[in-house]
């Protein structure tokens, strides 16, 4: 049901490099987080399991009433929320140590009332984690995204709320990189019958099931053509870049 080609599954082999690109800045967090932790957008919990040990109290948000049901059958010690957001309601301000939230903001219309939000339930001196995609590496309108950044548009979004931001990236070696190639291909067989160039015209709502249908369609046609390399890219194969804007994400920090 959530295996969508925008939430990329770990149980589709054709997902696997989105799915370890998605999975390494909860490898790196899991290092650096302590204490009260709140994950805005937990999705269907790719990355809990990752934090659990590292936490000792974890709250996790979003929109979808059975996820988060389930999620929290699966860990009773965590706290799971049903929420439309922002704002982040009836959540207690100054309270977290740290906030992270991933490949999230893309999807939300008012991302300043997102970001003061997020700053709101920090704790002083607490950290905001938060990765979105690179809008130079995208290979077509996504429509799933109400909107894409460039690095310094990031940045300065996030300096109206946050005292500091760290700008870094989520980078991949040259086998990830090959991938990317590769897909970029794939993709330019299927986009080429845009002739009138309708992703960028249409509404993007309009384009969401094709979108999914034709990235799906990419992904499958790479696997076919080159499973070893679809099959063989691991977590390891990403890393922290300190050139977030030759980056495939954006990994800022912000400190209240």
């Amino acid at each position: 049901m959530y295996k969508t080609t925008e939430i990329a599954s770990s149980d589709i082999p054709s997902d696997n490099p989105v799915h370890q690109r998605l999975l390494y800045p909860y490898i790196h967090v899991s290092q650096l987080l302590s204490g009260n932790v709140l994950e805005i957008g937990c999705g269907t919990g790719r990355g809990v399991g990752v934090l659990a040990d590292a936490v000792s109290d974890y709250t996790g948000v979003d929109k979808n009433t059975e996820l988060m049901e389930s999620l929290s059958k699966t860990y009773p010690k965590f706290k799971f929320i049903d929420m439309f957001l922002p704002p982040l309601k009836d959540l207690p301000s100054n309270h977290f140590d740290y906030v992270v939230t991933f490949q999230v903001i893309e999807h939300i219309e008012n991302d300043d009332f997102f970001l003061a939000e997020a700053a709101r339930v920090l704790k002083p001196g607490g950290k905001l984690y938060l990765t979105t995609v690179n809008r130079k590496f995208s290979l077509t309108r996504n429509p799933w995204h109400v909107r894409e950044y460039l690095a310094p548009e990031l940045r300065d979004l996030m300096k109206k709320h946050f005292s500091e931001v760290i700008t870094e990236g989520v980078h991949g070696n040259q086998k990830v990189m090959d991938y990317y190639e590769e897909n970029k291909v794939a993709v330019k067989k299927i986009t080429r019958f845009d002739i009138f160039n309708l992703q960028y015209k249409l509404p993007r709502t309009w384009l969401q099931v094709p979108y999914d249908i034709a990235n799906r369609m990419s992904r499958l046609s790479m696997s076919k053509s080159n499973n070893s390399l679809v099959s063989s890219i691991q977590v390891d194969d990403y890393f922290l870049s300190q050139d977030p804007d030759h980056s495939l994400d954006f990994f800022y920090t912000g400190i209240k």
